[in-house]
């Protein structure tokens, strides 16, 4: 029996899936560097424990950075990696994608409709 050559796919959703993590990632590339509070105020609706626990995966999977700064009070900033950066263009692509599903499926309602 003929072996199926590894699928990828799944190893990139692993990292991009979630509610959260898009957000997380939009709001770092439309505004660049961010501390935590902003983030906060940018992904409306996450709690500081969801976006702690996301922006930790993204940043063992060098997605982002996280910088600490040794001042009083301490001044902690999140940022893409520029291995993170190299998903641009995957984000990108799934966002064209999305909205044209999205027309897609609202002619297909059209359609069905008597």
């Amino acid at each position: 029996m003929e072996r199926l050559p590894d699928c990828r796919v799944e190893t990139a959703l692993e990292i991009l899936t979630g509610k959260w993590k898009p957000k997380i990632l939009l709001s770092l590339i439309t505004n660049g560097t961010m501390r935590f509070s902003e983030l906060k105020r940018n992904v409306p609706n996450i709690t500081q424990k969801m976006l702690t626990a996301q922006l930790r995966e993204l940043e063992i999977n060098d997605i982002v950075r996280r910088e600490v700064f040794q001042e009083v009070p301490p001044r902690v900033e999140y940022s893409l990696t520029d291995y993170g950066r190299t998903l641009m263009p995957v984000l990108d692509a799934m966002n064209a994608w999305g909205e044209q599903h999205a027309r897609h499926m609202s002619a297909e309602r059209v359609e069905q409709t008597p």
